[in-house]
């Protein structure tokens, strides 16, 4: 078994229109065996970006920490809140700075881009444990389950989805992809970010 698949999980971040959504399931493993059913992988950033995390537990919540150190620090020096592509190269350079010996997550990040114009876009991206960034338009997975959560993911995400048809599309993507998969599950939690406000869902799945 790889180290990335030791304590499981999986995590999705979709575009819609002048929205985002991201999701994560609850499980925490060791192997096979579920230690705990409450194991959130997708920390605020700030009121415009979430960070989603998958890999092994403690290099998670290792990240998350420094991440936050990381941004309160660039808000302090700058006077102003980061932005998603600023992050994502934030993200990539803390990663790529222990390429070495590597920690063991793969992020994904889903936020809202100022425009120029003053309004909002969707951003989202994605990183290998190295720090090697990938951007999509529509869709970015990570996690044990990443293969059915593309599958599902391309039959399902269409362009320009409302708030809520971007969180049934992406509350059916997780549910039906951790489904067929051990090492993911147990519940989930969606967040979906506008640019007025945040709604957080948490949804009910098959407990075996």
């Amino acid at each position: 078994m790889s180290i990335m698949d030791h304590n499981g999980g999986s995590v999705v971040a979709m575009a819609g229109k002048d929205c985002v959504a991201i999701a994560s399931d609850l499980r925490l493993g060791a192997g096979a065996m579920t230690v705990a059913m409450n194991f959130e992988k997708i920390f605020p950033v700030t009121d415009r970006i979430y960070l989603g995390l998958t890999g092994l537990a403690t290099d998670i919540t290792t990240l998350r920490d420094r991440f936050r150190y990381l941004v309160n620090m660039f808000t302090i020096k700058e006077s102003r809140s980061i932005e998603p592509s600023t992050f994502a190269h934030l993200v990539s350079s803390t990663l790529y700075s222990r390429r070495f010996g590597p920690y063991f997550t793969e992020p994904v990040l889903a936020g809202l881009e100022r425009t120029p114009s003053g309004g909002f876009k969707p951003y989202i991206a994605g990183a290998d444990l190295i720090g090697c960034l990938n951007f999509a338009e529509d869709f970015i997975v990570a996690g044990t389950a990443s293969d059915k959560l593309f599958g599902v993911a391309e039959g399902l995400w269409e362009p320009d989805l409302g708030p809520e048809d971007l969180f049934e599309t992406i509350s059916q993507t997780l549910l039906n992809s951790v489904d067929r998969d051990a090492y993911s599950g147990w519940g989930a939690i969606v967040y979906i970010i506008t640019p007025e406000k945040v709604i957080t869902r948490t949804l009910k799945g098959r407990m075996d």
